[in-house]
């Protein structure tokens, strides 16, 4: 989840604000380091000579001092040779202590000057060698001025002034907490997260609640996880209550289902909680099987907007109503358990993978509630977020802050992704399309519960996936609308009785995108092998392009309403 999901809450009325019931404030912190602040650069050869295995996560959280004492024991198997660990954590969390397979280092035998964490193994690895390193480390977190759009921690208190706590991670990374592999592919096998907490606090967290142990005034939560993504993993402290149950699936296994929020919202919990079956109802008959079923879904109340943490997402929509019969935030981010946790991008360059496919969840599952008029609603709002700046997709390595920055791709990876799939579904028809996305997500076509793992994917990728599911060579489709920033253009001219289409591509692209037009009540589909196409149309006939709003193209209409939008607010801003 990311800042597009407030723009669009905004652009179809649905209100909510990113921040909880009370201010959070922002001390003064030093700044991050260039490493630090960017996710997704390129990878280390040392970082890819080894698989992260287990991480085991000690965190005590002091609300009252903002801080963290931590220790984390990182297992990794050797792929390849080598006699140094490159791991990434946030330089002011200052480490005390190294230790390599219990034994502890001397302090020149590992350093983290920017950020990136160097450890020099006292035995150099062969591949196929286990090694284990213990980290202990501690401070005041990075604080997130405006999460999740920036990074870190949330201090917050809720009403009546009790500890209220939230990470946020996705852009900055999981280093800036614990000490991880910050990329798309650091996924570490399995992840038991300790965290400590002042009593009577709850500690919700990703996977199973393994137990709570007690000690004095606090309370140790040690939860369990599968492969969760790097920046999935979440610290979550509050005064909640819980809301728990169990959904039976059509796969034949039972889901547990939990919420934890905060006192005095019982009613408004109870039907945020009822929402969650048929959500899953949807998923899984669409898409297929919840990929955390042997573990839980579960929302958590945040003190900002929202995140998609594994089996735990964050949520502080306020139980906000704007008429769709369904909390748009929470259904974004459960999402993204299927296309972002299960299915996770290779890179940054290939975010839309993630948010795409969320965002088109969303129209698809107004649809499956209330019918086309919804889904026509959805549609046409993203259609108006649409910038264009850059190619979704560029083909090379790419941060996070290079894909959301303005100048890049930005909300595309959302709306314009999302459009681009809803014109595939048109063209390459219903089964095909969703048999294509369970191969992306799952790996096979048939998943049940304990026959997949998760899948790291790339454009390639699904552009192979569809020509394998279509018998057909469609990359003339995803050239166009992922790798050209501009739209195609549909050329319509009228001579006679004869209607001609021509497609207007970027550097005069293959485009044999077939057009739908309906004449007088018949509807006619115009094939469009060479990117020109034409029809007979008696000159007094009506006549109507795309009648089914199904061609993402460039449409006068659109650009000369939002460069007239874009006109009245700079008036607005120059006014005295």
């Amino acid at each position: 989840m990311r800042p597009t999901l407030l723009a669009l809450g905004l652009a179809l009325g649905l209100g909510g604000t990113a921040f909880a019931h009370a201010a959070t404030t922002t001390p003064t912190q030093p700044p991050l380091t260039a490493l630090t602040k960017d996710s997704g650069t390129p990878m280390p050869a040392a970082q890819k000579r080894v698989h992260f295995d287990h991480a085991a996560l000690h965190i005590t959280v002091q609300p009252a001092t903002q801080s963290i004492a931590a220790s984390a024991t990182l297992t990794f198997s050797a792929t390849a040779a080598t006699d140094v660990l490159l791991l990434d954590l946030d330089r002011n969390l200052p480490i005390s202590a190294v230790a390599v397979d219990g034994k502890p280092l001397a302090a020149s035998d590992w350093s983290n000057p920017d950020g990136r964490l160097k450890i020099k193994l006292p035995h150099a690895l062969a591949a196929g060698d286990k090694v284990t390193t213990t980290i202990t480390y501690g401070g005041k977190p990075h604080v997130a001025k405006r999460a999740p759009w920036d990074g870190g921690f949330v201090w917050s208190h809720t009403k009546d002034g009790q500890p209220w706590v939230g990470s946020a991670v996705e852009g900055e990374g999981c280093d800036l907490f614990w000490p991880c592999i910050d990329q798309p592919d650091g996924k570490p096998d399995l992840v038991d997260a300790y965290v400590t907490v002042p009593k009577p606090l709850v500690a919700p967290g990703n996977g199973v609640l393994v137990g709570v142990t007690d000690d004095g005034n606090q309370r140790t939560y040690h939860w369990r996880a599968k492969h969760p993504t790097t920046y999935a993993v979440s610290i979550n402290v509050g005064p909640y209550k819980e809301l728990h149950g169990e959904y039976h699936s059509r796969f034949g296994n039972t889901i547990p289902l939990y919420y934890w929020y905060l006192p005095g919202e019982d009613t408004q919990a109870k039907a945020l909680f009822a929402e969650f079956p048929r959500m899953l109802r949807f998923f899984e008959a669409k898409i297929g099987p919840y990929p955390w079923g042997d573990e839980k879904m579960g929302v958590v109340e945040t003190p900002y907007l929202g995140m998609e943490h594994q089996t735990i997402n964050a949520y502080g929509n306020h139980y906000a109503k704007d008429g769709s019969g369904f909390d748009w935030l929470m259904q974004h981010e459960f999402s993204h358990e299927w296309f972002g946790n299960q299915m996770t991008n290779a890179n940054w360059d290939d975010m839309w993978l993630h948010e795409g496919f969320a965002t088109l969840m969303q129209p698809l599952y107004a649809r499956y509630l209330d019918g086309d008029a919804e889904y026509y609603g959805w549609l046409h709002h993203l259609r108006f977020l649409i910038r264009n700046h850059a190619p979704v997709v560029s083909g090379t390595s790419k941060t996070e802050e290079q894909v959301y920055d303005p100048s890049g791709p930005g909300q595309d990876i959302y709306n314009k992704g999302a459009l681009m799939l809803q014109t595939l579904h048109h063209l390459i028809g219903d089964q095909a399309f969703y048999d294509s996305i369970r191969l992306l997500v799952y790996g096979r076509p048939d998943p049940k519960p304990g026959n997949f793992v998760p899948q790291y994917r790339t454009t390639a990728d699904y552009m192979r996936i569809v020509d394998q599911v279509t018998g057909k060579k469609l990359d003339w489709f995803f050239k166009v609308y992922l790798y050209q920033a501009a739209l195609p253009k549909l050329d319509v001219q009228r001579h006679g009785d004869t209607l001609d289409l021509r497609w207007q591509v970027p550097h005069h692209l293959p485009f044999p995108m077939p057009v739908d037009v309906q004449v007088g009540d018949t509807l006619h589909t115009v094939q469009m092998t060479d990117g020109h196409g034409s029809l007979a149309a008696p000159a007094d006939a009506l006549v109507t392009i795309d009648p089914h709003s199904v061609l993402l193209r460039d449409e006068p209409r659109i650009t000369e309403f939002l460069q007239w939008r874009d006109q009245q607010r700079a008036k607005h801003k120059t006014k005295p």
